[in-house]
């Protein structure tokens, strides 16, 4: 089960609105959808919640028109789930953009045989292996994106699943309004 949400930071303290990520396909739509949250308020900061009950949590941050800042709680998890794909970037994994296409079509058997080569079973053991060393278990991104908001370093990747999100609005004071949309 998934839950997303965005909490923006407004003259008056924190607005929360829950969010569908159905028509989210990249980051960018991503931090379109978060600006959208704020109109009015240009340079407002706004925190995108993404969290896979007890698997992993996400936290997308989008400060006016700055690149968006992201944290994923786990990255490995994040990787399986569709969501999570949108929070890792190739620029967040390390690798250079276009590298997955080549890697995909060299994992498929395009010589036209359909005899089931013991080559063609050990090319995809080989391409399970580099995306497992590709996508690392454990946190992955921008330690610090919470940092000045009361959230430093250390706390964050103390957090685990589970109520991560109810935390960290806790600590923000907008525990309530995170509620509101849950």
């Amino acid at each position: 089960m998934y839950f997303a949400a965005l909490l923006a930071r407004t003259e008056d303290g924190w607005e929360a609105s829950d969010t569908e990520l159905d028509d989210v396909e990249t980051l960018s739509d991503l931090a379109d959808l978060a600006r959208e949250a704020t109109v009015d308020y240009d340079d407002d900061t706004v925190l995108v919640f993404i969290e896979q009950e007890d698997a992993w949590f996400g936290v997308v941050r989008v400060d006016g028109e700055e690149d968006p800042r992201i944290y994923v709680s786990d990255a490995a998890a994040a990787a399986r789930s569709s969501y999570g794909e949108i929070l890792l970037t190739d620029e967040m994994l390390g690798r250079d953009p276009g590298d997955d296409p080549a890697d995909d079509l060299d994992a498929l058997d395009l010589d036209g045989t359909e005899d089931g080569e013991p080559s063609d079973s050990a090319d995809a053991d080989d391409g399970d292996a580099d995306s497992g060393d590709a996508v690392p278990s454990g946190p992955l991104g921008d330690t610090e994106i919470l940092a000045d908001l009361g959230v430093p370093e250390k706390e964050l990747l103390a957090l685990e699943s589970g109520d991560a999100l109810g935390e960290i609005a806790e600590i923000l004071g907008a525990a309530e309004v995170l509620e509101t949309v849950r």
